[in-house]
């Protein structure tokens, strides 16, 4: 993890509090540390060969949203399950290119058909404009599946970082407008409340590459006004209830000031009745999880997602006969690498 961080620290990137929107979009990314070191141990850094990719656009409630739709190549004839998956980049930076490493390890590990989500980013499309272009994907994948070879009634959603706050959000939205839930919800440390002085935080306060400035930072360009973050569909902690939601996969990293809001949803989740499988990975640093190419906790994070998104999805789980191992979120050290 170190040298990934030093390999980015390398490339010249500035803090992202330090920078206009813009500016912070054309910031090297870990993506891109991970390349780094890739090369200079000769290895290359080219997709994973048994992934391909078709380009898709739909309408969206603010115009066209593109959609990437990646099948494992050995996929067969039959109709495959399906990821929704949203990117990280706290709402205002990132896209499916800085996180494909993570989409094609996740279709090549589950078998699902993975499509990304180019929602519309902040400060130019504040709240809620992503959750909004979210929730029209899903509903378009639910109506469209078929046109890419996807199973309608099998469709989970995922993301890391701010996607996996739009995952969670989806998962709500469902719930809240009785509209037909996603099988599962895979949320890689999201963001999922707008505290700043829970253990992680102080913990983790200067972190990289992402401490509690940058989360200031994300969160005021997403925002329109502070009350904002008091709706569940911004910051999904705020809901009154967590019942009859999607079964979960919660995946966190200890040095990262998102893992304790991480591990309380994981308690609220469990404590309201739905199926929750939570692991934290010690020494490991937010966006750890598409670095497989370089650290092996990583491609075990991948291989614990991706089994349990193909229970649920082997299954056809639903809120009421959750498919995933129901962890303990109380003890997540206990089942970190």
């Amino acid at each position: 993890m170190k040298l990934v961080l030093d390999a980015l620290e390398s490339l010249g990137g500035k803090p992202v509090e330090s920078l206009s929107p813009d500016e912070a979009r054309r910031q090297p990314t870990t993506a891109d540390a991970v390349g780094k070191l890739l090369r200079a141990a000769g290895k290359g850094d080219a997709p994973a060969p048994n992934v391909t990719l078709t380009p898709l656009q739909i309408d969206g409630p603010l115009g066209k949203i593109p959609l990437y739709v990646y099948t494992p190549a050995d996929a067969g004839k039959d109709p495959l399950p399906v990821l929704l998956y949203f990117h990280g980049g706290g709402f205002v930076t990132g896209g499916t290119l800085a996180y494909e490493a993570s989409i094609r390890a996740l279709a090549s590990r589950s078998g699902a058909i993975v499509v990304s989500v180019e929602y519309h980013l902040a400060p130019e499309h504040k709240y809620p404009a992503a959750p909004n272009d979210a929730y029209a994907a899903y509903l378009w994948v639910l109506a469209h599946a078929a046109e890419f070879n996807g199973d309608a009634g099998r469709v989970a959603v995922g993301g890391e970082g701010a996607g996996g706050t739009l995952a969670a959000v989806v998962a709500q939205m469902a719930r809240d407008k009785r509209d037909k839930p996603p099988v599962h919800q895979l949320l890689i440390y999201p963001i999922l409340n707008d505290d700043m002085d829970t253990p992680s935080y102080s913990a983790n306060a200067l972190a990289k590459p992402f401490g509690k400035a940058a989360m200031t930072w994300y969160l005021t360009h997403y925002t329109a006004a502070p009350t904002d973050a008091d709706d569940a569909y911004a910051m999904p902690t705020k809901a009154k209830s967590l019942r009859r939601l999607p079964s979960a996969t919660i995946i966190t990293a200890a040095v990262d000031p998102l893992a304790s809001e991480g591990r309380a949803y994981a308690y609220r989740l469990q404590k309201d009745k739905v199926a929750v499988s939570f692991k934290e990975y010690a020494g490991m640093s937010h966006d750890f999880f598409g670095m497989g190419a370089v650290l092996p906790a990583a491609r075990e994070a991948q291989e614990f997602a991706a089994e349990r998104l193909k229970r649920a999805l082997r299954s056809q789980a639903t809120p009421a006969t959750p498919a995933t191992q129901r962890a303990a979120p109380n003890r997540p050290n206990a089942a970190a690498r």
